[in-house]
């Protein structure tokens, strides 16, 4: 599958001329203090419009999670050796054998652990053991959220096998939010209701959630990062330019990319179009592989399609949401949408966390399915709505 760009700002042209030129000025400045402290007469100037040093391009930061290095630690100094796990650096031996402070435990090493706070009180679920984490909703035969079951209530299958809950939780940890909106020529008059259900449902979700905003067309734009500061996810909702196509399936993945850089575990994408893809270099199945990696987000999908639209376009947020535990919604009015977000809020807040170690040997690639039941009394048919499965390569550290 293709992998995009890291997420655009709307301004990143002028953003890169800025940057060369500003370096072009930097450079130039540093040579000459050079010079000055030498003594020495410093060469004729190139002119700049003419000739300009090349510049590569920043290298990316790989996820924490794929380097085996805790963030923050730094390369031992050249000649010294590195010291064994479970060894602190003066070679002693760490209390417990743990891993001495800094580094990261092996997956072999770690325990799971309950929720933490960090130092600007955010609560972050952690799991230091190579755990798969699902997100579950519950709902009776009527359709009603259930939210008095316990751990023993539930059983967890991947590939037909039942597995071993190591943890259960119910309670309403902030989540790491991108609002996807379609932001093509169709979407002109729709934009002002969609905006308002948008900051309706950050407003009615966690105070702490981490929200960004991501407006596509034929390209898309990260207008705002994570941020739980409404206006500025106002201001980034009202950029509307309505022109051009729809990328729809680009938008999600560079969306749920930009989902991972978020310490926190819970993660959502809300996105609203009103049409079918038109313009992406990825196509939906590509999307939904991004999507169903492990400990993935959940989407929640609206479709403003109208009769005028083909059922390709709904079979299309149908498959983002079923596939990762949760609901497309295609209302009849634009003035239900308002309404939908608080149901999607009131989703959110009401979810199960549950945590298991595969049973199955991380060297069996392949898609992995998961079916997950609840049966407690006096229900008598409970129905759990989770993702249908993974592909296994992001569990050694799920945070």
């Amino acid at each position: 599958m293709q992998k995009l760009g890291t997420m655009r700002l709307r301004n990143r042209r002028l953003y890169a001329k800025l940057t060369g030129l500003l370096s072009i000025l930097l450079l130039g400045a540093s040579l000459a203090a050079v010079w000055a402290q030498s003594g020495q007469t410093p060469p004729s100037q190139p002119n700049p419009t003419t000739t300009q040093p090349s510049t590569a391009a920043p290298s990316q930061q790989p996820p924490a999670s794929g380097t085996g290095q805790a963030p923050g630690t730094q390369d031992p100094a050249p000649g010294s050796q590195p010291a064994p796990a479970g060894q602190a650096p003066n070679g002693q031996q760490a209390p417990g054998g743990q891993a001495p402070p800094g580094q990261t435990p092996t997956p072999d090493q770690g325990q799971a652990q309950g929720p933490s706070a960090t130092d600007n009180g955010t609560f972050v679920f952690r799991t230091e053991a190579r755990e798969v984490v699902l997100h579950a909703t519950v709902v009776d035969d009527r359709n009603r959220l259930i939210t008095s079951l316990s751990k023993p209530d539930f059983t967890v299958f991947e590939n037909g096998q039942p597995q071993q809950i190591r943890q259960f939780k119910m309670e309403d940890y902030p989540v790491a939010m991108g609002i996807v909106v379609d932001n093509s020529g169709s979407m002109r008059e729709k934009r002002e209701e969609v905006n308002k259900a948008a900051l309706n449902l950050v407003r009615s979700s966690n105070p702490d959630d981490q929200v960004f905003v991501v407006n596509f067309s034929d390209e898309y734009f990260l207008d705002q990062d994570f941020t739980s500061d409404i206006k500025k996810l106002q201001a980034a909702l009202e950029h509307v330019e309505s022109r051009g196509g729809t990328a729809l399936y680009d938008a999600v993945v560079a969306s749920a990319d930009q989902l991972s850089k978020s310490p926190l575990q819970r993660k959502v994408l809300f996105v609203v179009t009103d049409g079918e893809d038109d313009a992406s270099q990825e196509n939906l199945e590509e999307a939904v592989h991004r999507l169903q990696q492990e400990n993935g987000p959940v989407v929640y999908t609206i479709g403003l399609l109208g009769d005028d639209k083909t059922r390709r376009a709904k079979r299309a947020l149908e498959l983002l949401a079923d596939r990762t535990g949760g609901i497309a919604f295609f209302p009849p009015t634009l003035g239900d949408v308002d309404q939908i977000s608080s149901t999607i809020a009131h989703d959110i807040r009401n979810q199960y966390t549950i945590s298991y170690q595969p049973a199955t040997p991380k060297s069996v690639g392949g898609f992995r399915t998961i079916h997950v039941d609840a049966h407690a009394r006096p229900y008598k048919k409970l129905t759990v709505r989770t993702r249908s499965g993974y592909y296994p390569g992001q569990e050694s550290v799920a945070r």
